[in-house]
């Protein structure tokens, strides 16, 4: 919950990236924008020819407008012998071309690098042109000197140190307002809300016309917008100097400069963003004006609120991961906490060792009122931190720029873009936060996201906020079975198994345990869902499992279904991909049951690295779906590989994929695996190839090939490839026939399939009703708890108290789970014609549960939180399977009644309640 500082070295000596993919952008690019706010300025860059160009490129992508930079373009001989006469000449061209009235002189890496003297070469212009008149702004900002945000500061601090002042041309009761980075229309807005003031104003910079301008005949290579130098002058004179900045140094705040060079007082504001630092942005307005609120910003000040109010019972559920600039993060962090959205992740692109305290009161009121326990604050941040981040703290929601979409795209969290630079959409000049209106429009967009993400992926991001990741209790060296060699030689006593051998695949089922969700590839023909319960494909499941609740899905199977014999890991992503829960999930089942015949679905990518390992566990057989043994054929099937955190595309990616296949099946083979090929035939990419595919597969032993129609999937890249036809696929099945033995009855089923192939019974699981349960090895313990379940299901925590017409309860000593009984209950929550005898209906239902220690809800409200913590009962907020849920409440209960010991008086124990819940 506190910044950290990034290391070269692992705990355990692993050597690792410094940074990868920064969220930051260089220190000139921060100068030339805060630039474009000067009227009638240009700037140069002191350096090579590439900087502008990358500036220039990122600003127009952005803005949607030309941007004009000029630059010394230092050579190898300038970089040696100095770039003076570069300089100098860069600024002549530059006069003659544009004819400023200031030029912003900013260097780059290059320039700081050799020691270039600018301001020595900028007296000795001036002494060679004694007549000019312009006035020239040199700010040092090398790229590895800090980030663009730093960069925007410097220039304005620069600019206020080398215009001459002129106070005494200052308007009466002038005010100055320094911006901190925003849009142009934000930049707008704000000179809106000081115009409604009668305020007389100069803003450093104005880029709300520069940087979005009306269309224009012609063009105007110089900004014609913007505060000019006279104004700037005049700045020393002013009454007041609002500051909008709050991390910036104060070594290179213009504010400071001014009040302490020229004693004008400075007040630094927040970015009014969100209610509260807006409202304190219109106070300190109404204040310096002495005269009342406008009622236009009373009245957009109360379409706020409404909005507020109409959002916020669907935020609850929101958790954001916010990235940019220092100032950006705690802005956007502030207006989600008064929104109720918690911001599981606040990444920081420059360096901001404040910005974790800063925040750290905020965020913990929101969290712990919705029951969250981490969240990460970290300045200096890349793009490989807010993924793992993100993924980690359970967002669902990104907001920043649109540097972020493929950490959006990967692990399908969707971006609200709102800062620079937004590069994949239109519009990012007219984005809007600042001020009433700009933050309504920002608070419609986040909470548009979060119910598009919930009405799509609901169950899948509920379980992965709430997933419990408790590490396996430690088994004993007999349960865990040998040695490799004995495992190696189980593993060659073949045992029959349905999709390898058809001949059994009357007489014996199999059961696909869906612990595994993460993959390591993207293939363009996969869309993996996991909440459809309608389609049948393989990478589809109702619901991810936890290794406890894959071991208590596979007992139940077992009394319900006699012939199981199966025990498959398909998924829904790779196996190998989220290796530790397959293998705790192999290991329970093992030592509960020593016949079952184990097999895995893989890509293959990590198959040398597990392989050995996956011989040990007594895994008997192996799929790897391999689609293609020519990398340039496999580049058109593969968008993506990502192994040891890098990512490769294209035929690397697929040639990286095949390498590990190869290796990873020879292993297997070796090992006495029985190892099955699934090629998936997509129509006009492999059809032509599968042989040589099945060639491949012989020559390293494999026992079968699967060759299976490509199913297309709606909004996959091959969504609308058409599907080959059957007599096509048989024909290419006969073709192969001959090099290695073919699959002709594969179903292509679900990862969560459980019964006979073709006959799949996993519906029979969740109507089952729930039995007494413990995991290998644990024994039980004198106390025993009752704890109360709201579940539709009857398999996962997954109903509101209020909606709950009966109660599940169970008995539990934080080992082993024994189901007693229902207890129906008139629901509290009938909807508002129905609120008058409220109170009473809650209280029934809680006098109902007053035997029990603890209740778990999918969501429950505060009024009957608080009486069920006034009952001594403990209110428990997740969605998680009822088994590992149920254990982990009476791990809190027993942990709490320890603490409630030593708090004997009434006061102590409301607030332990508070704490608690």
């Amino acid at each position: 919950m506190c910044a950290r500082e990034k290391t070269l070295i692992k705990p355990e000596g692993a050597l690792v990236d410094l940074n990868v993919n920064p969220c930051k952008m260089c220190m000139p690019m921060g100068a030339v924008t805060a630039a474009y706010g000067v009227k009638g300025c240009m700037s140069i860059l002191h350096g090579s020819q590439g900087c502008a160009t990358y500036i220039r490129r990122h600003m127009a992508t952005h803005y949607n407008e030309p941007i004009d930079i000029a630059s010394s373009a230092l050579t190898e001989q300038g970089t040696v012998y100095g770039g003076e006469e570069n300089l100098k000449k860069g600024i002549d061209n530059l006069i003659k071309l544009y004819n400023p009235r200031a030029i912003a002189v900013a260097t780059t890496c290059l320039a700081e690098t050799i020691g270039e003297d600018v301001a020595g070469i900028l007296d000795h212009w001036r002494a060679d042109h004694p007549q000019s008149e312009i006035t020239f702004i040199p700010v040092a900002t090398p790229g590895y000197g800090g980030t663009q945000f730093e960069g925007y500061f410097r220039f304005l601090h620069a600019l206020v140190k080398n215009v001459v002042p002129q106070p005494d041309l200052a308007l009466p009761h002038q005010l100055n307002i320094v911006c901190g980075p925003m849009s142009p229309a934000d930049m707008r807005a704000l000179k809106d809300l000081v115009e409604l003031f009668d305020i007389e104003a100069v803003f450093i910079p104005d880029i709300g016309d520069n940087l979005d301008r009306a269309r224009l005949d012609t063009y105007h290579r110089l900004p014609e917008g913007g505060s000019t130098i006279e104004q700037i002058a005049t700045m020393a004179g002013a009454a007041l100097t609002i500051e909008i900045a709050t991390f910036l140094p104060g070594e290179y705040s213009p504010g400071t400069y001014l009040e302490e060079t020229h004693g004008v007082p400075c007040v630094r504001l927040n970015l009014p963003v969100g209610l509260r630092d807006i409202d304190a942005f219109i106070d300190a307005l109404a204040e310096f004006s002495q005269q009342d609120i406008p009622q236009k910003i009373t009245e957009a000040r109360g379409r706020y609120l409404d909005a507020m109010i109409d959002s916020h019972k669907y935020n609850a559920q929101g958790r954001a991961a916010i990235f940019g600039e220092p100032d950006f993060c705690y802005a956007v962090a502030r207006m989600c906490v008064e929104e109720g959205i918690v911001p599981v992740v606040v990444a920081a692109g420059s360096r901001s060792p404040d910005l974790a305290e800063a925040l750290r009161d905020d965020i913990k009121m929101v969290a712990e009122n919705l029951m969250i326990d981490d969240w990460r604050v970290v300045d200096r941040a890349d793009f490989g931190d807010i993924e793992r981040l993100a993924v980690e703290m359970g967002a669902n929601v990104l907001i920043g720029s649109s540097d972020g979409r493929r950490v959006a795209e990967k692990c399908g969290i969707p971006l609200v873009r709102c800062a620079f630079p937004v590069h994949d959409h239109v519009g990012g000049q007219r984005v809007r936060m600042l001020g009433y209106e700009g933050s309504l429009v920002l608070l419609d967009r986040i909470t548009n996201l979060i119910l598009q993400r919930v009405e799509t992926t609901f169950r899948s991001e509920i379980r992965r906020e709430f997933l419990d990741e408790t590490p396996l209790a430690q088994k004993s060296s007999a349960t865990l079975s040998s040695t490799h060699a004995e495992a190696v030689s189980s593993v060659k006593k073949k045992k029959p198994h349905p999709c390898f051998d058809g001949s059994c695949a009357a007489e014996h089922g199999r059961i696909h345990l869906p612990v595994a969700p993460a993959c390591n590839i993207s293939c363009n023909y996969c869309l993996r869902r996991f909440d459809c319960p309608n389609e049948s494909r393989p990478g589809v499941t109702s619901a991810i499992l936890t290794p406890e609740e894959a071991f208590e899905r596979y007992v139940k199977a077992k009394k319900l279904l006699p012939n199981l014999s199966v025990v498959g890991i398909a998924g829904p992503g790779d196996a190998l991909a989220d290796w530790d829960k397959t293998e705790r999930t192999l290991e329970y089942i093992r030592a509960y049951d020593d016949d079952v015949v184990f097999c895995l679905s893989t890509n293959g990518l990590l198959l040398p690295r597990y392989a050995d390992r996956i011989a040990e566990l007594g895994v008997s057989h192996v799929t790897v779906t391999m689609n293609a043994v020519d990398p340039d054929i496999g580049a058109h099937i593969y968008r993506s590989v990502r192994l040891d955190g890098v990512s490769y595309v294209g035929a690397a990616g697929a040639a990286v994929l095949l390498s590990n296949q190869l290796a990873g099946i020879k292993r297997l083979v070796e090992l006495g695996v029985t190892v099955k090929v699934n090629c998936v035939l997509i129509a006009g990419i492999n059809e032509d190839h599968v042989r040589a595919v099945a060639t491949k597969a012989a020559e390293l032993g494999v026992s079968v090939q699967n060759i299976m129609q490509m199913i297309p999937v709606p909004g996959s890249a091959f969504g609308d490839l058409p599907q080959v036809t059957l007599k096509t696929l048989q024909r290419i099945r006969t073709s192969c026939e001959g090099i290695v033995s073919q699959m002709y009855h594969c179903h292509q089923c679900r990862a969560d399939a459980a019964g006979l192939l073709g006959d799949d019974r996993s519906y029979l699981l969740a109507e089952e009703a729930p039995t007494a349960l413990s995991l290998p090895n644990q024994q039980p313990s004198a106390v025993w708890i009752k704890v109360a379940v709201a579940s539709r299901s009857g398999i996962m925590v997954d109903q509101h108290f209020g909606q709950a017409d009966e109660f599940l309860i169970y008995e539990t000593d934080a080992n082993m789970t024994r189901y007693l009984e229902r207890r129906g209950v008139k629901r509290y929550c009938q909807g508002s014609e129905a609120c008058d005898d409220h109170d009473d209906r809650t209280a029934r239902v809680i006098e109902t549960l007053s035997d029990c220690d603890a209740v778990l809800s999918l969501r429950i409200g505060q009024t009957p939180m608080r009486a069920l913590c006034e009952r001594d009962i403990l209110p428990v907020v997740t969605c998680d399977g009822i088994s590992a849920a149920v254990i982990e409440a009476a791990k809190r209960v027993f942990t709490e009644k320890e603490v409630s010991e030593d708090v004997r008086d009434e006061e102590s124990q409301e607030a332990l309640c508070t704490i608690l819940t």
